[in-house]
């Protein structure tokens, strides 16, 4: 019998332990592993069987999560690390030496942007960013020594929709490999291996986790690549996960497929409800008709996420004012936790991009971005609709007493 998604979220790569009959994963801290010969511990760092030798290059709870994440992507195979940001750093340079190039999505993560501009030169590796909305752009940007094509979608934090088929195709007619950061949307909302990426990357510190109590980061592709990265990249940068944070991220998952629908839920509520309110001036939400990747994002997404950005009308000083105002909404720099987290990219998470980059990628002085948490929507918007209250008044007796 075929089990729906939802069900293996929960049972995939999961049994009762044999020995103990636990049906919760063991946690296996070792360090040190034991061979019953020389020729057998020779065989495995040779990498003839699948046996673990040494902590930093996994172990079999880390095992676990990543056949299990594998599986759930559609992948050959996966590897846990440390954080987000190291996925994201080990996944480009698994394609990436020096003199080589990458395209990247104009409007990206901030921590993708400092590696890019600030390490990435140090490995003599370049970049550019370009509209990947627009393919004929793409095609153009394409160099001689470009190896890569790097995108996120839907963006951080404009939630701007990408054509994964699309650009993954016009990226193999040149010899590029494709990189796509899956982070908001989860294998449970979209696959694009399936739509032709090579390698995706997870913040697992998200939504896979969704407990706001790991951060981690996750790889997932062909054999030969992540094998690359596991002997050649992490384990030499010492950037392995732990076991407890690879058993939190493996309870995390049985709840995942429940807790993006809330997340799913509460998000088109509250983009409902901010579209029109009066003292919004734009609602970047994939769920909305007035979405500019609306369609597309019905056939590429399987929901549109728990993630709605938009903007105030005013300057930076009237989004700390909103922000402030805030009771339920925790402000915070992460996402995808029980929580609804809100921040101000400009000068939180985006503030290491220069102003006019921030302005080309749509990142304005008066953009929030809402991580909608697992509460009841109506709490949520009636936060919400109190802070906007108390802002707007307060920016209509500045406008009355300016003039």
């Amino acid at each position: 019998m075929t089990r729906s998604y939802e069900t293996e979220v929960i049972h995939a790569m999961s049994k009762p332990d044999s020995r103990t009959r636990a049906v919760s994963p063991s946690i296996v801290p070792a360090v040190a592993y034991a061979f019953s010969d020389v020729e057998s511990a020779i065989e495995t760092v040779m990498g003839k069987n699948d046996d673990v030798y040494y902590g930093r290059y996994g172990n079999p709870t880390i095992k676990l999560l990543e056949e299990k994440i594998a599986y759930l992507e559609g992948g050959e195979a996966a590897l846990a690390v440390s954080s987000g940001m190291a996925a994201i750093s080990n996944a480009l340079l698994c394609y990436l030496s020096s003199g080589d190039h990458v395209l990247v999505t104009k409007d990206i993560y901030g921590g993708t942007h400092h590696f890019l501009t600030v390490l990435a030169p140090r490995f003599g590796i370049e970049f550019d960013f370009v509209d990947c909305t627009d393919l004929e752009a793409v095609s153009l940007a394409i160099k001689e020594n470009t190896k890569v094509l790097y995108i996120e979608t839907p963006s951080n934090p404009s939630l701007t929709v990408l054509d994964i088929k699309a650009l993954s195709d016009l990226a193999h007619a040149h010899g590029l490999s494709v990189v796509i950061d899956n982070t908001f949307m989860t294998p449970l909302l979209q696959r694009p291996l399936e739509l032709g990426a090579d390698l995706v990357v997870h913040s697992a510190t998200k939504y896979i986790n969704g407990h706001g109590d790991v951060i981690a980061g996750l790889m997932i592709g062909n054999q030969d690549d992540i094998t690359f990265i596991r002997k050649n990249l992490m384990g030499d940068l010492g950037q392995n996960l732990n076991a407890w944070d690879a058993y939190l991220i493996l309870r995390g998952i049985k709840t995942m497929a429940i807790r993006m629908k809330k997340h799913n839920d509460n998000a088109m509520a509250i983009a409902n409800f901010l579209q029109q309110h009066p003292f919004i001036s734009k609602v970047n939400y994939p769920g909305l008709p007035s979405h500019p990747q609306y369609e597309l994002a019905q056939l590429q997404m399987k929901g549109m996420g728990g993630i709605v950005t938009f903007e105030l009308k005013g300057d930076f000083e009237t989004a700390k004012r909103f922000l402030n105002q805030l009771n339920l909404a925790m402000i915070s720099f992460s996402l995808g936790d029980p929580e609804t987290l809100v921040q101000h990219p400009a000068s939180m998470t985006h503030a290491s991009i220069p102003k006019e980059q921030r302005e080309k990628f749509g990142i304005s002085d008066g953009l929030i971005r809402l991580s909608a948490g697992l509460e009841d929507s109506k709490d949520i918007i009636e936060d919400l609709n109190n802070a906007l209250s108390v802002v707007s008044a307060e920016t209509l007796m500045e406008l009355n007493y300016s003039k």
